[in-house]
């Protein structure tokens, strides 16, 4: 009886021990007990009962990546190309998971493919290229609702590659290639126009200056003829008050004017118009030197 009971001791231990569960940090178990959910395990130690409890399901709650295959899709302007999404997502709530849909990864993908022609099919192809975040905006959102019956969270995301057909991609290339050009040729004529402007800026700097040189030196030359002219005058000036001063006489200052008459003579002159006035002081003199013989 001893033995008996020893055994059925080891027997319930071994039962015990074999239904302990230690479950992680990272992930949680579904426990189905006779077949119906009874509760979701997290991290911790847990003991199930034999025979009774089973894990019906261990999900990883850590964020998923997964790169769907390229999906051929149609613009709105009936192009035809090729298109693969990269989602990422994280399992929110373990029960929903399990028994929310059948096999949540394919239904995943199947659903963000019609999500995807559904957004591409309202785009055209020019479009479709330059607006990667809008697709990847509205494909979040509307994934994001539909998987919340799944207990499924779709944190991002994204657009990974868009290829057009050849035809297309030759004609995209050919465009920009175009169009490199016509900006290479807008730069090169921007700087014939920049520097026929500066040029131009240049000679018309060189000639304002000039016209200043020019425009100071006859000033400075009049300031000198004025300054000359002044001082002849002064000059002529402080001669006639000098004479004034000598209390020269009338018959003294025409002797100067015949002087003064002499030295004309001495030029090339043929015709000389002489004053009265010094024509009679000329007879005088000659008178004087006649007697002085």
């Amino acid at each position: 009886m001893f033995y008996v009971i020893i055994a059925i001791f080891i027997v319930l231990l071994f039962l015990v021990l074999a239904n302990v569960r230690l479950v992680s940090q990272s992930e949680a178990k579904v426990i189905e007990r006779l077949g119906a959910y009874a509760s979701t395990w997290g991290v911790g130690i847990h003991v199930k009962l034999p025979f009774i409890d089973r894990i019906a399901n261990t999900v990883s709650l850590k964020e998923k990546v997964f790169d769907f295959p390229p999906q051929p899709v149609i613009t709105k302007d009936n192009v035809t190309m090729m298109i693969d999404t990269v989602v990422y997502f994280q399992i929110t709530d373990p029960k929903l998971y399990t028994y929310g849909v059948e096999r949540p990864i394919n239904a995943l993908e199947n659903l963000s493919a019609t999500t995807l022609r559904n957004i591409i099919g309202e785009l055209e192809l020019d479009q479709t290229l330059t607006s990667r975040d809008v697709i990847n905006t509205k494909m979040r959102s509307i994934l994001d609702e539909a998987t919340d019956p799944w207990g499924i969270k779709v944190n991002r995301v994204e657009v990974k590659n868009i290829e057009p057909p050849a035809a297309i991609r030759e004609a995209m290339e050919k465009q920009m290639r175009a169009e490199r050009e016509r900006r290479e040729q807008i730069l090169i004529a921007e700087g014939h126009k920049q520097a026929a402007i500066l040029e131009a800026e240049g000679k018309k700097q060189s000639m304002i200056l000039e016209a200043e040189a020019q425009k100071e030196a006859a000033v400075q030359k009049a300031r000198g003829e004025a300054q000359a002219i002044r001082e002849v005058q002064k000059a002529t000036a402080e001669g006639i008050a000098m004479i004034r001063e000598a209390k020269a006489d009338e018959a003294v200052i025409k002797m100067r004017s015949l002087e003064a008459l002499e030295k004309v003579a001495d030029g090339q002159a043929t015709k000389i118009i002489i004053p009265s006035d010094i024509q009679n002081l000329a007879g005088l003199v000659t008178s004087i030197k006649t007697l002085a013989k």
